[in-house]
């Protein structure tokens, strides 16, 4: 069993304990096309699909987020595998400690946790990121969910080249995500991350803060092919993604700007 292979299979297992504790829950795959991916010291544009599995949890005590991307580069990328996992769980502090945290617009105070998870097979580089997260995360009362948090950064990696795990600078995050309806069958879906710099990269290099939008927009196709409301989706999703990775702007690759298609179907 490779790497990807098995990390689809623990998220397998992670969704089904998360189904498992559920008050109420949430799980979809998506397909997803582009073709102007970039990657930092490549410089050309690349072709992948992307095959997404994800699940949210509501349970007592707050909400767990389970994200695995599998990617699938052209000849453009040596036709790399990626597979990426992103695992949050936001404890519900008004909940827990029965008092309420409103505020203007804002409707709720959570404490997040949770980490980043790489492997890519590319022989330039061949990332085997880990990121630790932690931070408050505040809630704000609009239609669907608007999530806006400050989080702490443990990042280390250990690509080729490289004889030993390397850890950067501990550095800071401010994120957003968010699901809002806005017409009938219509939804924007997507988050915006701000990193900070993380000093030296493992071979020496400075770091930049790196700006990374992923927004999409969809619509309920399957309300008018036979589907139950909600469940099939299709539309448009962009990347703008700025000093990816924390590679400065005079690293080739190091700007995405990238349309996609998306189609996702929820269970």
């Amino acid at each position: 069993m490779n790497k990807i292979t098995a990390c689809a299979a623990a998220a397998l297992a992670a969704l089904g304990l998360q189904a498992h504790a559920a008050e109420w829950s949430d799980t979809a795959i998506s397909l997803r096309h582009g073709s102007r991916f970039q990657e930092p010291f490549n410089g050309r544009a690349i072709s992948k699909n992307i095959i997404n599995l994800s699940n949210t949890t509501g349970t007592k005590s707050g909400i767990s987020f389970v994200s695995v991307d599998l990617l699938n580069s052209d000849a453009t990328d040596s036709k790399a595998q990626e597979a990426y996992v992103v695992y949050r769980y936001t404890w519900d502090l008004g909940r827990l400690a029965k008092r309420d945290f409103k505020y203007g617009p804002v409707k709720g105070l959570g404490l997040t946790a949770g980490f980043d998870w790489n492997t890519k097979n590319d022989p330039g580089y061949a990332s085997r990121k880990q990121m630790l997260v932690l931070g408050p995360t505040l809630s704000f009362d609009v239609p669907g969910f608007l999530n806006v948090g400050v989080y702490a950064l443990h990042e280390s990696n250990q690509p080729v080249g490289v004889a030993s795990r390397y850890t950067y600078d501990g550095h800071a995050m401010l994120g957003a995500s968010w699901g809002i309806p806005f017409a009938a069958g219509w939804t924007f879906d997507g988050y915006a991350n701000w990193i900070g710099a993380k000093g030296r990269n493992e071979f020496g290099g400075p770091t930049a803060p790196e700006f990374n939008f992923d927004g999409w927009v969809l619509y309920d196709v399957g309300q008018h092919t036979g589907f139950e409301k909600g469940k099939l989706k299709a539309g448009l999703e962009y990347q703008y993604w700025r000093n990816k990775f924390g590679n400065p702007s005079n690293v080739p690759g190091s700007l995405a700007k990238t349309p996609m298609v998306r189609v996702q179907y929820h269970f």
